[in-house]
C-alpha cells in the first residue's frame, strides 16, 4: 500500500501535526507521467464549472421516501451530521409502499416478503430514507429524455443499512419526479450494488444482490455484522441471490415494477422473485453483479440479456467469473436465465472481479475482468478484457491489457478521511469506428505514486494492441483522483468521468464552508481525538470531473469541474464494516457513480454532502451533472 500524506493549508499547526505525514513511493505507475492535454491551475480548473456551462440538479432531494427494514438498527453516531434511523412519520410522498399496517392489512402491516421473518425482525415501522450513496445512471435508447438513476436507499448509515432505490426523470435531467426504493426486496437485510441497463423496447433492467445478515449486540448497539445462513432474521427468504426488477416502459408511479417471474410453464421460483442465482452455502458469497442489454436493432444478437457476477469463495480464498444470459421480451419480460458460465480468467487459482460488460455496435459483447493474486493479497492488480461474438454462448480471453498489469492499488481508505476505495477500473466500448473497427477503452487507478491518478488506455484493434497509458487527471498539485467511469456518446466522443480532491476545502467564515457543513466535521476515527473543522484542508474534501476524448482518445481540452461544489466526504458517509465497537473508522461514499450521455449530453450522477438549500442535514444526495460535449 502507499504512504499517507496530508498538506495543510490554512490550517491550525496541530491539526496538520495529528495526520500521518509519510513519505511517498519512490516509483511512479506506467504512464503516471504522460498527460497529453497538460497540467491546469486549480484556478482555472475551478471556474471550468461556469466556463463549460455545466448544470447540476439534485435529483434525490425532490421527494421523500420510506420503507420498513428488515432489520432495524437504531445507534446514533457520534458527530459528523449523524441522525441514527429515524421514524418515517407520515413524510414519505413518493406514493411507494412504506410498508405501514395501513397499506398492509393482509400480512398485518408488514411487507408480503416479510412474512417470514423470526422474532425481533422486521423494524417496528417504516423508517426514513436518509443518504443516497453509490449510484448508476442510464438514458434510455428510444427516448433520450427519459433517463433513470439508481443508488443506495439508506435508512441507517451506522449500520450500513439501505435498499436499492430509483430516481427518473422525463425530460432530459431537469426534474425528477419519481422515486423510490425498488419494490419486492424488504424481506432481505440488504439490496445491494445498483446497475441496470435499458432493453431495446425501453423496458429498464435492474440486476440486484439482495442478502440478509443480522447485528451481535441487537439492534440499537456496537456488534459487528453475523452472515451465519443458517440463523437468518427472514427464514422464508434466501440467505443471498442475484435477481432482476424490471420497470417496464411507460411506468408512472414508484411501484411499477416486475418482480415476480414464472417459467414458461407457469412453475414459480422460490418466492416467485426473478432469480438468476440462489446462494445458500455458508462461506461463499455471490458480489460485483453488473448488467448489459444489447439494446441495437441491428445486432444479431439484440435484446440478448448479459447478467455478470462474481462468486467469493472464503475457504479457498478466490473468486470466480460467470455470465448468465436471457432474452429481452416486449412488455418487460424474458426468456428463461441459462446456466451460469464462467467466463475466461488470467489465473484460474486467483481473484476476479469488477466484471463491466458492454456491447459494442456489431453485436459483441465485452467485458473487463480485474485479477487480484487472491482474496486476501490486494496490493496490485491486473487487467484484461473477455468477449463473445455469438451472444455469450462461447466466451474468448482474457486479452491482457499491458500498461495495467501489477498496478498499485490505493490504500482501504485514503488519506486524512475514513472513506474506502471503490471498484479500481471502468470498461466501456466505443460507437465510432477507428481504422475499420469499433474501440474498446478501458481506465484504471493507479497508486505507484503515493497519490491516486486515473490511467486511460485504448485497443482500435479488438484488444489484441493498446495504446500507451496516459493520466487522465490534470491536476497540477498531486492529490488523491479516484473512481474512474467511462461512457461513449454516439458520435465516438469518450467521457472519463471521476471524483476529484484538488480543490482545498472552502475557507472559514465563507458562505461555502457553511453550505459544506464542515463545522461538523471534528471527529476522525482514523486518526483519534476531537479536531477542528478542516477549513482549508488540502487532499481532503471532493468535486465530480470529466475528461472528453475523441473516439482515437485525442484529449478534447482539459479537465471539466462537474460539481458547483465542494463537499465534504466525512459527513453522514455510512459505516461500511462492523467491528466490536462500529467505530465508523471505515466509511463509505460509494464504490463508483453513474455516467452516460443523452447525445452529445453528457450525464453523471454522483454523491455531495453539500447544502444547496434542500439538504440541510448534510446527507448523501446524488447530483445529476449535465455538460455538452466540447
Amino acid at each position: 500500500m502507499g504512504k499517507r500524506r496530508f498538506i495543510a493549508v490554512a490550517m491550525p499547526g496541530f491539526m496538520a501535526a495529528a495526520f500521518a505525514v509519510l513519505p511517498l513511493q519512490a516509483g511512479a505507475g506506467a504512464g503516471v507521467g504522460n498527460l497529453p492535454q497538460g497540467a491546469q491551475s486549480d484556478t482555472v480548473y475551478a471556474a471550468s464549472f461556469a466556463k463549460a456551462k455545466v448544470t447540476n440538479v439534485t435529483a434525490t432531494t425532490q421527494a421523500v421516501s420510506c420503507y420498513r427494514p428488515e432489520v432495524p438498527f437504531f445507534t446514533i453516531g457520534e458527530a459528523r451530521g449523524y441522525t441514527g434511523m429515524t421514524a418515517c412519520a407520515g413524510r414519505a410522498n413518493t406514493g411507494e409502499n412504506t410498508g405501514s399496517a395501513a397499506e398492509n392489512p393482509a400480512t398485518q402491516g408488514v411487507y408480503p416478503n416479510q412474512v417470514g421473518s423470526v422474532a425481533g425482525y422486521p423494524a417496528p415501522g417504516p423508517m426514513l430514507v436518509n443518504d443516497h450513496s453509490e449510484s448508476d445512471l442510464r438514458v434510455d435508447p428510444t427516448d433520450p429524455n427519459h433517463i433513470i438513476g439508481s443508488s443506495k436507499w439508506f435508512a441507517s448509515a451506522e449500520g450500513y443499512n439501505h435498499v436499492l432505490g430509483f430516481y427518473e426523470s422525463r425530460d432530459g435531467g431537469k426534474t425528477w419526479p419519481v422515486q423510490g426504493h425498488i419494490p419486492g426486496y424488504e424481506g432481505f437485510t440488504d439490496d445491494t450494488d445498483p446497475v441496470g441497463a435499458f432493453d431495446g423496447y425501453g423496458n429498464y433492467y435492474s440486476l440486484i444482490l439482495p442478502y440478509q445478515f443480522a447485528y451481535i449486540g441487537g439492534t440499537t448497539g456496537g456488534g459487528s455484522k453475523l452472515f451465519q445462513k443458517s440463523n437468518l432474521p427472514n427464514a422464508a427468504m434466501p440467505a443471498e441471490a442475484v435477481t432482476i426488477a424490471v420497470r417496464p416502459a411507460g411506468a408512472t408511479t414508484a411501484s411499477d415494477w416486475i418482480t415476480k417471474r414464472k417459467t414458461d410453464s407457469g412453475v414459480s421460483f422460490p418466492q416467485d422473485l426473478d432469480f438468476v442465482l440462489v446462494d445458500d452455502n455458508q462461506g461463499q458469497e455471490p458480489d460485483k453483479q453488473w448488467i448489459a442489454i444489447d439494446n441495437n436493432p441491428k445486432s444479431p444478437n439484440y435484446n440478448t440479456i448479459y447478467a455478470m457476477f462474481v462468486t467469493f469463495s472464503f475457504a479457498g480464498k478466490m473468486s470466480h467469473a460467470y455470465v448468465s444470459t436471457a432474452k429481452a421480451l416486449p412488455g418487460g419480460h424474458h426468456t428463461d436465465w441459462t446456466a451460469p458460465q464462467r467466463l475466461p480468467s488470467e489465473n484460474a487459482s486467483a481473484s476476479d472481479t469488477y466484471l463491466l460488460p458492454h456491447v459494442d455496435p456489431n453485436g459483441v459483447v465485452w467485458t473487463s475482468i480485474t485479477n487480484f493474486p487472491s482474496r486476501q493479497s490486494r496490493s496490485t492488480y491486473s487487467l484484461g478484457v473477455d468477449y463473445s461474438t455469438d451472444g455469450g454462448i462461447t466466451w474468448q480471453g482474457p486479452l491482457p491489457v499491458p500498461g495495467a498489469q501489477n498496478v498499485t492499488i490505493p490504500p482501504e481508505a485514503y488519506p486524512n478521511t475514513t472513506f474506502t476505495d471503490g471498484i479500481t477500473d471502468t470498461f466501456t466500448v466505443g460507437t465510432a469506428k477507428v481504422n475499420g473497427r469499433y474501440p474498446i477503452y478501458i481506465a484504471w487507478e493507479d497508486y505507484a505514486s503515493g497519490f491516486d491518478n486515473i490511467m486511460l488506455s485504448g485497443s482500435f484493434d479488438g484488444g489484441l494492441s493498446w495504446t500507451p497509458p496516459v493520466r487522465v487527471n490534470d491536476n497540477a498539485s498531486p492529490v488523491d483522483e479516484f473512481q474512474p467511469n467511462l461512457a461513449a456518446a454516439a458520435n465516438g466522443t469518450v467521457s472519463v468521468n471521476f471524483y476529484d480532491r484538488r480543490l482545498l476545502c472552502p475557507a472559514a467564515g465563507s458562505a461555502e464552508a457553511a453550505g459544506a457543513g464542515l463545522a461538523l466535521d471534528t471527529i476522525n476515527p482514523r486518526v483519534g481525538g476531537t479536531q477542528p473543522p478542516p477549513y482549508g484542508a488540502s487532499n481532503y474534501c471532493v468535486n465530480t470531473s470529466v475528461q472528453f476524448y475523441r473516439a482515437n482518445l485525442l484529449p478534447l481540452g482539459n479537465n471539466i469541474r462537474l460539481s458547483a461544489h465542494t463537499w465534504d466526504p466525512q459527513l453522514n458517509a455510512p459505516w461500511r464494516f462492523g467491528s466490536s465497537l462500529f467505530t465508523g473508522k471505515d466509511t463509505f461514499i460509494g464504490d463508483y457513480f453513474g455516467n452516460d450521455f443523452a447525445g452529445t449530453t453528457n450525464l453523471s450522477t454522483s454523491v455531495s454532502t453539500f447544502d444547496d438549500g434542500t439538504n440541510p442535514q448534510h446527507y448523501q444526495q446524488q447530483v445529476i451533472a449535465s455538460v455538452g460535449i466540447p
